[in-house]
């Protein structure tokens, strides 16, 4: 890994101004992405992944703002820079994967004509030599006959075929970010499994920075070389898969980890976190995650979570689990 990350998101603060006051999805968040890693963005509905991932690449709907922090791409604030430039760098050097490919890609047109308008809106090749890459990008993710199917339309495709046009398109340009949103939800599970893994390879063969947001931990046990867990838009823990899956330290960490089906094997129902993300607009005193931890203290209902940045471990947390078992 080079010593200079490719994207570096610092105390970024996003917020929508409403009539009852302002809400904050994204609060104070920080992290790097190097080359060749994948960071996983994990969390509830509501948690502020897909809100973060639209910030650093702008697309951020409106009245929603950036209104602090900093997003910088190999050192290079673009947080506040025009459209325009902004526009550009989109596609050339940041890519976007989206949840379903039916709303990313334009009906209307082939997927070699989408292909090939990124291209050369990009890089400066001619109309033969991009149809030429269009090709060679459908092949590299596992388009079976990809010349012969370079003049199809997106409904002519199954999902996961779908899929992987749109993870071609995202690369075509041969972007140095990419921010995948969800991109196995909708799909079967071998389907997941093969995206999972071309999205692995991609991103050892090419260097590529990925952002991978999903609520799914077993994509994110997979894939991810770090993990990002949300809570209420702010980090809760932020560290090493491996070691945020074996020995987490954030009692939500914790919470989601156990409710998956192999965690909660031999039950006969799967266990859950009691209660549900609270609403932006009505956020408890203290650290969001209060009313539903089992481990809330009087600081946990008083003071808000301390930030990751200030803490010895990886957990954003007054009480760690890992303080905890020390204790113990």
């Amino acid at each position: 890994m080079t010593n200079t990350p490719i994207l570096s998101v610092r105390d970024l603060v996003v917020e929508i101004p409403t009539r009852h006051g302002i809400l904050r999805p994204v609060d104070q968040v920080s992290y790097d992405i190097h080359a060749g890693e994948i960071l996983g963005v994990v969390g509830e509905s509501g948690a502020g992944k897909s809100m973060t991932g639209n910030a650093v690449i702008g697309l951020l709907d409106p009245p929603a703002r950036i209104t602090s922090g900093e997003v910088l791409l190999k050192g290079e604030p673009i947080h506040n820079i025009s459209r325009d430039k902004l526009r550009r760098l989109r596609g050339r050097h940041m890519g976007m994967i989206f949840q379903d490919p039916l709303t990313s890609l334009n009906p209307l047109l082939t997927v070699g004509d989408q292909l090939t308008e990124t291209i050369q809106e990009h890089l400066n090749v001619g109309q033969a030599e991009a149809l030429k890459r269009a090709i060679a990008a459908l092949e590299e993710v596992g388009i079976p006959a990809a010349a012969q199917r370079i003049d199809s339309y997106p409904h002519e495709f199954s999902g996961g075929m779908r899929q992987r046009v749109v993870i071609a398109l995202a690369l075509c340009a041969e972007p140095e970010l990419v921010i995948a949103d969800e991109p196995t939800t909708a799909l079967d599970v071998s389907v997941q499994a093969q995206i999972v893994a071309l999205l692995k390879r991609l991103c050892r063969e090419r260097g590529v920075a990925v952002m991978l947001v999903t609520h799914d931990m077993g994509v994110i046990a997979e894939a991810a070389d770090r993990v990002a867990v949300m809570y209420a838009g702010r980090l809760a823990e932020l560290g090493p898969v491996r070691e945020v899956i074996t020995e987490a330290q954030h009692p939500y960490t914790s919470g989601l980890m156990a409710s998956t089906p192999l965690a909660s094997q031999g039950q006969k129902r799967l266990r859950q976190i009691p209660g549900s993300m609270p609403r932006l607009g009505a956020l408890p005193t203290g650290c969001a995650f209060n009313p539903r931890c089992d481990f809330a203290q009087d600081r946990c209902r008083q003071d808000p979570s301390p930030r990751l940045d200030t803490c010895d471990g990886r957990a954003a947390c007054w009480f760690p689990l890992a303080a905890k078992e020390s204790v113990a």
